[in-house]
């Protein structure tokens, strides 16, 4: 049967249009980042926290978890706890047994009356067990899933949700990189127990966490929660400074990239960046060289080829090594095990963490969330954590890197090539 010739070339045209509707719809955003009236963090604070959409609450106590033995036990403990909500937000729920033990506290907060919501990403929850899934549901929580595979969704399935936070009665607020799998249970003692970094916080910025939920929850289910009882007034409850920078892809410059970026802008003495997946674009690259050249110490630390959950990104993030050494940041290669948090310290008073990776997949396809804080103390513990983490660490140097074999240079280069996706 021949086609007819209009037929074909209609056939032809709607190839080419969605083609390019695709293109423009993926394709990474090429804007040339620069900063009006630059200076240091003191000048660049009220921008910061201005051009992310956020606030800086004050009277907020928060507490510095280092991985699971630190993270999941007063997790679990406030879950205990709760009067009156529990809401969790996750990108990943796998199997064992923190899965296990988060699961029969959500259910036992949902028995005796508690409400209890729990948001997962489809992609990153599908290894859910049935059984934790039935416990859950039996005794009332509602959980829910973020973009599930299906027709309806063919056109999001790239836009994950990334963000890791947990609100308890709208007053205690976790936030970090862990997810909920046995991996990130234990001290990073070994290959199969990952580091990792979350704050707990207490105070006004709370609210802020909830509304993050809320945004994605409502996106999900279409229940709107209003009111005191989500929303609380919070008295003070210490004495730090933080605000909340929270995104979903726009197809325009995300709050969080240009957080990232400012903040590199605003340093004038240190940046201490802790990252599993490190793929800079040319903007946070020229910020880091113009950092150096004003005198700015800049040290970055990756996990080793050998103990990343992904070497594919691992090899993309090398192809930028060399630029970075030239810059003349400090590299370093984390060995003990996966370093998995996204954390960054700016001249020992301000700093960031939270679910956002450093690479274009957190910064334009995912929903992901950071929280920053204004405190010196915080910004000290962090800071004698990356100095700890380096006894476990090789430097990387210029030399030596320019000289690596081809063929890391070439898979390098191959992974590179899909740097946006990654």
């Amino acid at each position: 049967m021949r086609i007819p010739i209009v037929v074909f070339v209609a056939m032809i045209f709607v190839i080419v249009a969605m083609t390019t509707l695709l293109w423009s719809l993926w394709r990474e955003p090429q804007t040339h980042l620069t900063v009006k009236n630059p200076g240091d963090l003191n000048a660049l604070l009220p921008s910061i926290v201005g051009v992310t959409q956020a606030s800086l609450d004050g009277g907020n106590r928060a507490q510095v978890l280092e991985n699971g033995d630190q993270f999941f036990p007063l997790l679990i403990a406030d879950i205990n706890q709760a009067k009156e909500s529990v809401h969790l937000e996750s990108y990943i729920w796998w199997r064992g047994n923190v899965c296990d033990q988060l699961a029969r506290s959500l259910a036992e907060a949902a028995h005796r009356g508690v409400e209890v919501r729990v948001l997962i990403d489809a992609s990153g929850g599908h290894k859910m067990t049935k059984q934790n899934e039935s416990l859950m549901g039996r005794e009332g929580v509602k959980l829910a899933s973020f973009h599930p595979f299906g027709f309806k969704n063919l056109g999001r399935l790239n836009n994950r949700d990334h963000r890791k936070i947990a609100i308890i009665d709208g007053r205690v607020g976790y936030i970090g990189g862990y997810g909920i799998a046995d991996e990130w249970s234990g001290h990073a003692q070994d290959k199969d127990h990952w580091r990792d970094t979350g704050l707990r916080i207490v105070g006004p910025t709370v609210n802020r966490m909830q509304g993050a939920f809320c945004e994605n929850w409502i996106e999900q289910t279409g229940e709107i929660l209003a009111g005191e009882k989500y929303f609380p007034h919070p008295a003070p409850a210490g004495t730090t400074q933080a605000h909340l920078a929270y995104t979903s892809p726009t197809g325009s410059i995300s709050s969080v990239q240009v957080l990232y970026y400012l903040a590199i802008e605003a340093a004038r003495h240190e940046i201490v960046i802790q990252n599993p997946y490190l793929l800079p674009d040319e903007n946070s690259i020229m910020a880091i060289r113009d950092a150096v050249r004003r005198g700015v110490t800049v040290r970055i630390m990756v996990p080793a080829t050998s103990t990343t959950d992904s070497p594919v990104v691992q090899h993309a993030s090398h192809h930028q090594f060399g630029t970075l050494l030239k810059a003349g940041a400090h590299v370093y290669e984390y060995d003990k095990t996966l370093l998995h948090q996204k954390v960054i310290i700016v001249d020992g008073v301000w700093s960031c963490l939270g679910s956002t990776n450093f690479d274009s997949r957190s910064f334009n396809l995912n929903d992901e969330i950071s929280i920053a804080t204004l405190d010196p103390q915080i910004a000290a513990q962090l800071r004698a954590a990356f100095n700890d983490d380096l006894r476990y660490s090789h430097e990387r140097h210029l030399d030596e890197w320019s000289n690596r074999p081809f063929w890391h240079k070439a898979i390098d280069g191959l992974a590179y090539l899909a740097h946006g996706e990654l």
